[in-house]
């Protein structure tokens, strides 16, 4: 089951989002808006030239090629470009949770709505087809506005887990940890995303 899900070419997609594999083949898009400091504030690497985003394209394909995740590209339909990439990791189908994250968005595309609509694909793939029990999120702790990001889709906070990576510098950082159990999904698709559901605009 672990090696058929990640060969699978999984594509998600709803009125405002296509959520396709992620790959090479998009680099033009990725450096066309990746060069933001603030995407990389809190990851482990900074991408700011074109020898940091052909390594980074190149370890984003390997998790998938290794089985440690299954990386996407979001494409914008209004405008048909790249807005960004998101990613399904530390995927344990024996217990039935993974984690959605490795998120980041073109500042264009920040506060749009895209965010929204990507995560309910996601969320949806993960209890709905895959049939998963818990979906965690993980936010740096000084992070606060993808923190309030996560607690809008309807994720509870769990607490904190200290010393939990070691950012571009070297330096270890707290993340405080979030999740969506499926129990709790139909409540969450009814409710945080009950607009585009009751329009007809998703599925």
């Amino acid at each position: 089951m672990r090696n058929a899900f990640f060969e699978q070419d999984i594509v998600l997609e709803n009125p405002i989002v296509r959520v396709v594999p992620f790959d090479a083949s998009y680099e033009d898009g990725l450096r066309r808006i990746i060069f933001d400091k603030e995407i990389t504030r809190f990851t482990q690497e900074h991408i700011l030239s074109d020898e940091d985003l052909k390594r980074y394209i190149a370890s984003t394909e390997a998790c998938r090629a290794n089985g440690s995740g299954y990386p996407f590209i979001v494409i914008d339909k209004a405008s048909g470009q790249v807005a960004g990439a998101t990613r399904f990791g530390n995927l344990v189908f024996p217990s039935k949770r993974l984690e959605i994250g490795w998120t980041w968005y073109g500042k264009a595309y920040r506060g749009t709505g895209i965010n929204k609509a990507v995560k309910f694909e996601l969320l949806r793939y993960a209890f709905e087809t895959l049939g998963f029990n818990r979906v965690q999120f993980s936010v740096d702790l000084e992070n606060v506005r993808s923190q309030k990001a996560v607690l809008k889709l309807g994720a509870k906070q769990e607490g904190i887990f200290r010393s939990n990576y070691e950012n571009a510098s070297g330096e270890p950082r707290d993340d405080v940890y979030f999740s969506i159990i499926k129990p709790e999904w139909p409540d969450v698709k009814s409710g945080v995303f009950e607009a585009f559901v009751s329009a007809g605009r998703f599925t």
